[in-house]
C-alpha cells in the first residue's frame, strides 16, 4: 500500500496588505488587553475601598457591642443588688410583722 505523506504548504510570502492586517490585530489586542488590564485594577480598587470601609464598619459595632456588654454587665449588677434589697425588706417584714404576731397568740390578735 503506498502511503501518502500530508504535505502543509507554507504561508505565502507576506505582502504589504498582510503585514497592516496583522499590525492592525496585533494592535486591537494589545488595546483589548490594556481594556481589560484597566477594569480589573477598577475592579481591585472598587474591592479594596468597600473592604476598608466595611473593615470600619466593623470595628465601629465590635466597639458599640463592647459598650453595649459593659452596660449590660453594670445593670446585670444592679439588678442583682436590687434583688438582694428586696429580700433584705421581705425578711424584715416577715421577722417584724408576721412573726412577732404569731409570738403574740391568737386571742392577742383581735384585741381581746
Amino acid at each position: 500500500m503506498p502511503t501518502q505523506e500530508t504535505v502543509i504548504p507554507f504561508a505565502p510570502a507576506s505582502t504589504p496588505g498582510n503585514a497592516e492586517q496583522l499590525d492592525r490585530a496585533g494592535q486591537t489586542i494589545l488595546q483589548l488587553l490594556n481594556r481589560a488590564a484597566s477594569v480589573a485594577e477598577e475592579n481591585s480598587r472598587n474591592a479594596i475601598e468597600m473592604a476598608q470601609a466595611l473593615s470600619h464598619k466593623l470595628r465601629a459595632a465590635e466597639g458599640r457591642i463592647a459598650e453595649l456588654e459593659a452596660q449590660a454587665a453594670a445593670y446585670q449588677g444592679q439588678a442583682e443588688r436590687a434583688e438582694q434589697w428586696l429580700h433584705r425588706v421581705y425578711t424584715e417584714v416577715q421577722d417584724r410583722f408576721f412573726r412577732q404576731d404569731q409570738r403574740r397568740g391568737p386571742l392577742q390578735r383581735h384585741g381581746a
